[in-house]
């Protein structure tokens, strides 16, 4: 196997692994633990699930840090088509992770406000439990906030798909439209939040098929060899 080859099979299983530390990492609590409008539930579900709450924090930051690992697998596969659009791909990314990580500690926060530690005594259950709500509220805004950059990596690394010539076109085309849909879901939540649930799913439909496909490609059909790059 050649090393282009090679390259892109390592980038495709990262894409892979960090998709499903992610998604674990951002779903579990939002479906699984928050009860709207019961906060006396939600502090609940987060003490009896305390160890799967603290696996779904462990699961994020595990995708961040493969994040890092998979820009630079992709800054290695597709430098060559335009060094700046992959430079441009690398500092995105390495502007997100750190966000990304700081907003890990609120829901951390959020799960040591209802451990019950002896510290905690002078805030009665209400208030811890309504500091927890705050909390996590900060959590999914932070969440609001890093999509913006998960958005916008997906421009120039879509630009350098579609210019690529071993990666089909479409592909690229759909991450292109993927990024706009991460700004548009981000500027839905932040200020059409009735309508978010409404929006996202149609906002994040170009955004699956174009990280899955190219998840796929690098994974099944690697590169081909050859190419001439465009300048």
């Amino acid at each position: 196997m050649n090393s282009k080859k090679k390259n892109a099979r390592i980038a495709g299983l990262l894409y892979l692994l960090m998709g499903i530390t992610g998604g674990f990492g951002i779903m579990y609590v939002p479906a699984n633990i928050l009860v709207a409008g019961d906060i006396a539930a939600t502090a609940r579900n987060m003490i009896d699930s305390e160890f799967l709450v603290r696996l779904s924090v462990f699961s994020g930051l595990v995708s961040q840090t493969v994040f890092v690992f998979l820009v630079l697998s992709l800054n290695r596969l597709l430098k060559e088509v335009n060094p700046k659009h992959a430079k441009l791909m690398v500092i995105l990314v390495t502007v997100s992770v750190p966000i990304a990580f700081l907003n890990s500690l609120n829901l951390v926060a959020a799960q040591i406000l209802v451990s019950g530690s002896d510290y905690l005594n002078v805030f009665d259950t209400a208030q811890r439990n309504s500091l927890m709500m705050l909390f996590i509220e900060l959590y999914e805004q932070g969440i609001i906030i890093v999509e913006i950059f998960w958005g916008l990596w997906l421009l120039p690394f879509g630009l350098l798909v579609i210019k690529s010539e071993f990666i089909p076109k479409i592909i690229g085309i759909f991450l292109v439209i993927g990024c706009f849909s991460y700004l548009l879901e981000s500027f839905t939540s932040f200020f059409l939040p009735d309508y978010q649930e409404i929006i996202s799913p149609y906002l994040m439909l170009p955004l699956i098929i174009g990280e899955f496909s190219i998840i796929f490609w690098l994974l099944i059909k690697g590169v081909k060899t050859k190419v001439n790059f465009a300048n």
